[in-house]
């Protein structure tokens, strides 16, 4: 793999003719719209095929896999115009193999609303081991919020993907609650029914194990928390299943702040088969202009966990979207709107603007003026910045990474992570 950014004059095709490969893969695989408009600065993905395939009359992706020794997975992963689906024609080329010098194999989790589209999340599944569905929320008596997670449950079992549980104190109102979660960890009986919902969801609906997300915790509950995750853990292993918690980005135990303090690293993880380090929103709708995960202030969350909590327990929260902030900014009245990485892409290039690159921050960014006349600020991520968060599972010994979310469409998240990391299929 080689990431390409664009430089002034070049095109697909020139780019193509350049590195030697097919430009109207090229194209695909990048989401280069028909018109084959490119934004100065944006990144390209360039994969080198090892050896490919021309689809012969009656063969299906069963049929290739087997005659190479693949599988199915694993030529969805290497064919994005794939889409995931099964649909051939003679002629049709198929990469069978890249020339790929991958770091290692890692296990990948992406979350997923359920009003997720269906074509989207099928591009998706092949690079994932996991699937969780968003979200299974807790009611004041400990019963558990409806899911319509059918489609997705079923999406995920048709493509090779392991369901997994996602449990959460949002309540009603759609909203992460305190009070929620101090009922369940302070009432036994409210617990008790949560943990009965639980367990008969991940039998019923056939999830492999449980994330728990209860965010905004004080700090006297720190260890009731762990606690109740030690329970819940103990009772899904009978069942053949495991548990997983996400943890606030925090850099010392003694962090302060409602986020921070009722997360204990170390119990937790002593609690927990698996973590998600949430490593984003350091640039945020309500915050002043910057990256969502600037690499400095990752490292410094993951310096510290790996000193509370084994590496090989540890997935990287990583980001997948950016913020578009109006201009100028003006703390607690700017909101910035939430953004896909491909949309950051296609402002660059209806506003003809050049992306710029934040070595330090290891970010794309660039400025635009809309046609009303107000100035923006775009952050996002690229080929470049996934490049650089994704090298940091090897090089911490981590399990893997969960993508926040897959909601909005970026196939050079797919590209990279495919061209970096075997990825773990059970």
């Amino acid at each position: 793999m080689t990431i390409h950014v664009v430089q002034p004059g070049e095109s697909v095709a020139s780019i193509a003719v350049y590195y030697g490969v097919d430009p109207a893969r090229l194209a695909s695989d990048n989401t280069v719209p028909a018109s084959g408009a490119l934004a100065v600065g944006q990144t390209l993905v360039i994969r080198f095929p090892r050896q490919v395939h021309a689809v012969r009359p009656g063969e299906t992706l069963t049929s290739i896999a087997a005659s190479y020794g693949t599988t199915v997975r694993a030529l969805w992963r290497n064919n994005w115009f794939l889409g995931g689906g099964e649909a051939l024609f003679p002629g049709q080329t198929l990469v069978i193999s890249y020339f790929d010098e991958k770091l290692g194999a890692a296990a990948f989790n992406g979350y997923a609303y359920s009003f997720i589209e269906p074509g989207l999340l099928s591009q998706q599944l092949p690079y994932l081991t996991y699937l969780t569905p968003f979200t299974y929320g807790i009611t004041a008596s400990g019963g558990l919020l409806p899911l319509e997670d059918d489609a997705l449950l079923a999406a995920a079992r048709q493509r090779g993907t392991r369901p997994v549980m996602h449990l959460s104190t949002l309540t009603e109102s759609g909203q992460f609650d305190t009070q929620r979660a101090q009922q369940v960890l302070t009432d036994q009986a409210v617990q008790d029914r949560l943990v009965d919902q639980v367990l008969q969801t991940v039998r019923n609906r056939g999830y492999v194990g449980v994330d728990v997300d209860f965010e905004y915790l004080p700090g006297q509950l720190a260890a009731a928390y762990a606690a109740f995750l030690s329970r819940l853990r103990r009772l899904l292993h009978a069942q053949g299943a495991f548990l997983w918690t996400a943890l606030a980005p925090k850099t010392s135990a003694g962090q302060r702040g409602l986020l921070y303090e009722g997360h204990d690293y170390a119990a937790i993880g002593a609690a927990s088969d698996g973590v998600l380090i949430m490593a984003y929103e350091w640039g945020y709708s309500y915050g002043p202009p910057m990256a969502v995960a600037p690499l400095p202030n990752v490292r410094a969350v993951l310096d510290y966990a790996v000193t509370e909590i084994p590496p090989e327990k540890i997935f990287l929260g990583v980001p997948n979207y950016g913020y578009d902030w109006p201009l100028p900014f003006v703390q607690g009245v700017t909101r910035a709107q939430s953004i896909s990485n491909q949309r950051a892409i296609e402002l660059a290039v209806q506003y003809d603007i050049a992306i710029q690159y934040d070595e330090t921050a290891q970010s794309p960014f660039f400025h635009y003026t809309d046609d009303a006349g107000t100035v923006h600020e775009v952050w996002f991520e690229d080929a470049r910045s996934m490049d650089a968060k994704l090298r940091l599972i090897a090089e911490y010994g981590f399990r893997g990474a969960g993508f926040w979310n897959l909601m909005r469409p970026f196939s050079q998240t797919w590209l990279v992570l495919d061209s970096l990391y075997d990825i773990r299929d059970v």
